[in-house]
């Protein structure tokens, strides 16, 4: 089966993201349609980790060539970040229990890919050309602070008075967090104004992932 591949462009068309649909956080950006695709593509044993997690590497290894099921404009902040922040056509009404099933073990994977990427990777991080980047633990207080404020939020879970980073506080919120996804699974229900519940799953997924791939990236001997 090819992999059915969305392409979302920015309003002004400065950059552009594109992402698997059936496979959440599976996700890139750039400057032009076919550099987001070829970097999606180069990406695909970096994801392979994450299926495996959720107990799908057969079927991710049969996966085929990127298709291209959709292009279209997406929100403003993709020209800034040439990421998706607006859900693709096929992400409009709930998933259906075996999708739903499926698309939150990928979550769940995902998770434990960021958690222990963080775990194995060096304190401080590589800088930038400038001496700017977070360390490892600030880039891991981002991503919870956002899955603990703004995502979870979206389903009805309270956002914490401050991060949480114990191990089990994390484990206890997320899965209050995929309560709250499930909960809402239902024909007309919104995570936000424009976030459905498939999307908020698929990005949520590629912002601990994102991160994730990030702190490889900048680690240090």
């Amino acid at each position: 089966m090819p992999v059915r591949t969305v392409v979302q462009h920015g309003p002004k068309d400065k950059k552009v993201a594109a992402f698997a649909i059936d496979w959440p956080g599976w996700s890139r950006g750039a400057k032009t349609p076919d550099a987001a695709v070829e970097t999606l593509e180069a990406y695909r044993d970096r994801y392979r980790p994450v299926a495996i997690l959720a107990g799908l590497a057969a079927e991710f290894d049969k996966a085929g060539d990127l298709e291209i099921v959709e292009d279209h404009i997406g929100t403003g902040s993709t020209d800034f970040w040439g990421i998706s922040f607006a859900a693709s056509s096929f992400e409009n009404g709930p998933m259906d229990p075996d999708e739903l099933d499926r698309k939150l073990a990928l979550l769940e994977a995902a998770w434990r890919f960021f958690d222990e990427t963080g775990a194995r990777v060096s304190a401080a991080m590589q800088k930038g050309p400038r001496g700017g980047g977070r360390d490892r633990e600030e880039i891991i207080a981002h991503v919870l602070r956002n899955e603990q404020g703004d995502f979870a939020r979206r389903v009805g879970v309270p956002e914490p008075a401050e991060v949480m980073v114990d191990p089990a506080a994390v484990r206890e919120h997320r899965a209050a967090f995929l309560a709250g996804i499930r909960e809402r699974n239902v024909p007309g229900a919104m995570a936000g104004r424009s976030w459905t519940i498939p999307f908020l799953v698929r990005h949520t997924a590629f912002h601990a992932l994102d991160h994730a791939w990030e702190m490889e990236d900048k680690d240090l001997p």
